[in-house]
């Protein structure tokens, strides 16, 4: 299954795809900001895949015409013989797109399991129940955001990292622009001074088979 994370293309001067290519089978939207609900309307509409998405961001796009499956923290969703499990996440989620924005409901992350353990942990802020995913769920694979400002910062993604105990982590939300400008290679020798897990950078466009 072909599921998009917070597809933000048009717009977004580090994306190398164009979002009338692409085909998922799912959209999974971690709160309202536009540079991540971004382009899920339009590709929803276009595909006729599925928006999940917290309740109030999924309204929102049942309002507009786009078929969207709500869902609240600790819920978990299924398509197919895959589960996605909504998680907590520490951040603002007005949806942008609206002037004036409008209410978003809580932020989010997502566990994506199809026999691999995927954990998307949207944009947040560190917090002491990444412990209890990290138990829970068992993540293969966990991606973090270090850009700083707007989430946390490469220290507290690097702590994020030996509370969860993933095999693999991926830094994302950074260097989209200068204000969220980032070393990723000196937060994969903060991960590997805490813990186990190989960081893996990954440069726009790139792919990784786990």
């Amino acid at each position: 299954m072909k599921v998009l994370i917070d597809p933000y293309l048009r717009g977004n001067p580090a994306a190398p795809a164009s979002a009338e290519k692409l085909e998922p089978d799912a959209i999974a939207v971690t709160h309202g900001h536009a540079d991540h609900l971004g382009d899920a309307e339009d590709i929803a509409r276009r595909t006729g895949s599925p928006v999940l998405a917290v309740s109030e961001v999924a309204r929102f796009l049942d309002r507009r015409g786009v078929l969207s499956e709500g869902m609240n923290i600790g819920g978990t969703f299924r398509i197919a013989d895959v589960s996605f499990t909504m998680t907590r996440a520490i951040h603002s989620s007005d949806i942008t797109v609206t002037d004036p924005p409008t209410c978003g409901g809580d932020a989010a992350g997502f566990v994506i399991d199809d026999g691999i353990r995927v954990y998307h942990a949207g944009d947040t802020a560190l917090f002491d129940d990444m412990r209890l995913i990290g138990d829970l769920y068992r993540p293969d694979v966990a991606l973090l955001p270090i850009g700083d400002r707007y989430t946390m910062g490469m220290r507290e993604a690097a702590i994020a990292a030996s509370w969860i105990r993933p095999h693999l982590v991926i830094p994302m939300h950074y260097n989209t622009w200068p204000r969220i400008s980032q070393d990723p290679a000196e937060f994969r020798e903060m991960v590997e001074m805490l813990c186990d897990s190989e960081v893996v950078i990954l440069e726009p466009g790139d792919s990784l088979e786990c």
